[in-house]
C-alpha cells in the first residue's frame, strides 16, 4: 500500500492515478495532520509526501513520523527546487526527494525501490 499525502485534490488524484495504473494500491490524505490521525499510518509500504502543504510541511511529517517510530520509506516531492533541500530531507529521514512537475517514471521507479529494499531488509 502506498499513502500519497498531498494538499492539492488535482495532484493526489493523478499521483493515486499513476500508481494505480502501475499495480499499487493507493490510499490518500488531504495532509499531514490526516495522516498522523489515521491508525493506519504505519500500514504503508511506502509514503509520497509533498513538501509544500498549508497545514503542515512535509519536512516536518516525515521528522514526526519518525518520531513515532514508523520506519516506512518517504519520498519528498516538490515544485519548489532548493539547494538545501537533499539536506533537509535527509535529517528527517526521506528516501528521495523528487521535483514536480516530472514525476512519472522517476516517482514509480523511486517507490518500487523503497518497496524492494524494505523487503530485501525483512529477508536479510
Amino acid at each position: 500500500m502506498i499513502y500519497v499525502v498531498d494538499d492539492d485534490y488535482d495532484v493526489r488524484t493523478s499521483l493515486r492515478f499513476l500508481l494505480e495504473t502501475e499495480g499499487f494500491d493507493v490510499r490518500t490524505f488531504r495532509s499531514g495532520v490526516a495522516l498522523l490521525g489515521s491508525a493506519t499510518r504505519s500500514r504503508a509500504d511506502c509514503l509520497v509526501i509533498d513538501y509544500k502543504m498549508a497545514e503542515l510541511d512535509g519536512l516536518e511529517l516525515a521528522l514526526r513520523l519518525r518520531r513515532l517510530d514508523v520506519s516506512t520509506p518517504i519520498i519528498l516531492i516538490t515544485g519548489y527546487p532548493d539547494e538545501n533541500i537533499a539536506a533537509k530531507a535527509t535529517s528527517a529521514g526521506v528516501r528521495q526527494v523528487l521535483l514536480k512537475p516530472n514525476l512519472e517514471g522517476n516517482l514509480v521507479d523511486c517507490v518500487r525501490k523503497a518497496i524492494d529494499t524494505v523487503g530485501a531488509a525483512g529477508r536479510a
